[in-house]
């Protein structure tokens, strides 16, 4: 971040917020409502999903008699890449960083007692959203909830795992298929469902800065939205429920001016690349979550300190959804105190500071809106660049974006290690005495009971039924049907996320980085 004094002779507006346009008018800069949190808060969620479906839903119940206004849930590994609990390549994996989801059985349990068509639902997953989108609507069904009924996002950003996680399964452009089939569903089945949050979060943990994070966000984005409409989709149609998912990171101001400078660019790729007239399509809909690389296991309690920093950067920045992480994250998932702290840094932030009092208040600061018009300049060229490379699919087959992501964490680094970048507790104001705090621990016991239920399940279902059911998902995979009606009705047979997996492995491919 630039370090001076701003003012009108330095390139900021003049007068200050002067050409800004209201909160709710195009480009977005000051917010897409005209009354922001003066209308409704954000949605507070807090994220989290461990051990067993039935533990997690424990977890759920909690987190909402303590006041979340929406559900966010975290899938194992083997869940997000497509193996069952009692695949060999699940060893040591059930139900640690997430919740183990193998069949409708477990999505039932998850959600037992939640109402789907009360509560909002956000899934983080991505080479498997397309399972775990169709167990949501077959477990919406056993409620008794019509599909049509029911609220939520699916991440369903696959292109960045090429780039950033690494959570694949096939190659980007049968991924890109697959994305854009999710999409066309939702458009005409759930009208309340966001069927893609497009994130830059992972983006930033994996190193990259804000402007990159903007740009590498918009280029996938961008590849999104040209499938969609090369698939017949409308663009002010689809467009009105695409949604975001940012990282709220240190640097305060220049994380208030990311949100607004992103606002403003999409809002104009929207109009002016893509035609979209219908406000709602140009408006950049986001959900933050605070960094979790910026987290430390020395001295965790300042994490308290950072994540209450980042979530106001957020708030202010004008995001419409947000996710705090728990203090001890850099040690293990988070405890049931650390995630209510988390929850109620949130609610402070709301209820205590005023913030959510003025809409859009930094708005007219000089340092602010220079850093907006920084941001949206250096986002804009990047993508130029990408453009030049033949667009996001060409750009992470090449490479070019993984290297410019590296490159950067790397810069990143060394300005730790040589004490530039300043982390308290760690490299400056360090103690002997770290502040041992509780972790959450996951019973091995799990992976043994996970597994045995899978198996069990497979042993009770009608086995001709899944098979047929499987072999549906195959065929529609060749011929291009669209693949959410085919995996729903498999997973209603009881066919396991691993099974519809490997059904559309057979057929797609598995993805290997060669380079």
């Amino acid at each position: 971040m630039e370090s001076r004094v701003f003012g009108p002779r330095d390139g900021a507006l003049e007068p200050p917020g002067d050409g800004l346009g209201r909160p709710g008018e195009f480009p977005y800069t000051r917010g897409i409502y005209p009354t922001m949190y003066r209308g409704r808060y954000w949605s507070m969620r807090q994220y989290a999903g461990f051990g067993t479906a039935a533990e997690s839903n424990r977890r759920y119940r909690y987190l909402l008699d303590q006041g979340v206004s929406g559900l966010s849930v975290a899938f194992d590994l083997p869940t997000q890449i497509g193996y069952d609990s009692d695949h060999a390549l699940a060893a040591g994996e059930v139900g640690r960083v997430g919740v183990a989801i193998d069949s409708i059985e477990d999505m039932v349990r998850l959600f037992d007692g939640i109402p789907l068509d009360r509560v909002s639902t956000s899934m983080t997953i991505n080479a498997t959203a397309i399972i775990l989108l169709a167990l949501y609507v077959a477990t919406a069904r056993r409620q008794g909830v019509p599909p049509r009924s029911i609220a939520g996002t699916l991440q369903n950003d696959v292109l960045k795992e090429y780039v950033a996680r690494g959570t694949y399964i096939y190659p980007p452009r049968a991924s890109l298929r697959i994305v854009t089939d999710i999409v066309a569903y939702c458009d005409r089945e759930l009208p309340a469902w966001h069927p893609i949050s497009i994130s830059g979060y992972h983006i930033r943990e994996a190193g990259s800065t804000a402007a990159q994070e903007i740009a590498f966000t918009f280029a996938n984005a961008t590849t999104y939205v040209q499938a969609a409409l090369d698939a017949g989709l409308d663009v002010d149609s689809f467009g009105r429920r695409l949604s975001f998912f940012f990282n709220a990171h240190n640097d305060f101001l220049e994380e208030i001016a990311k949100y607004r400078a992103a606002r403003r660019l999409w809002a104009r790729i929207m109009r002016e690349r893509f035609g979209a007239t219908e406000p709602r399509a140009q408006q950049l809909r986001f959900h933050t979550q605070t960094a979790g690389s910026t987290l430390t296991s020395q001295q965790p309690d300042n994490n308290i300190v950072r994540v209450a920093l980042q979530a106001l950067a957020a708030v202010l920045g004008g995001t419409q959804s947000l996710h705090c992480n728990g203090r001890d994250e850099a040690l293990g998932l988070p405890t049931e105190e650390a995630a209510r702290i988390a929850l109620r840094t949130q609610q402070i932030i709301a209820s205590e500071t005023g913030v959510a009092n003025t809409v859009d208040p930094v708005a007219g600061s000089w340092a602010v809106e220079r850093l907006t018009d920084r941001l949206e300049a250096e986002a804009a060229a990047i993508l130029e660049r990408i453009d030049e490379r033949g667009g996001a699919l060409d750009a992470i087959e090449s490479g070019f974006i993984q290297r410019e992501i590296q490159e950067a964490a790397y810069r990143a680094q060394q300005a730790i290690e040589s004490g530039e970048s300043v982390v308290v507790g760690v490299n400056r104001f360090a103690t002997d005495d770290g502040g041992a705090i509780e972790v959450q621990r996951i019973d091995p016991a799990v992976e043994a009971d996970q597994a045995a239920r899978v198996a069990a399940l497979r042993s009770a279902r009608d086995p001709a039924a899944a098979r047929a059911a499987l072999d549906a998902v195959q065929d529609a995979a060749r011929d291009a049907t669209n693949l959410v009606p085919p995996i729903v009705a498999a997973v209603e047979a009881r066919a396991t996320v691993g099974e519809v997996a490997d059904a559309l492995r057979s057929v797609f491919g598995e993805y290997r980085d060669n380079r």
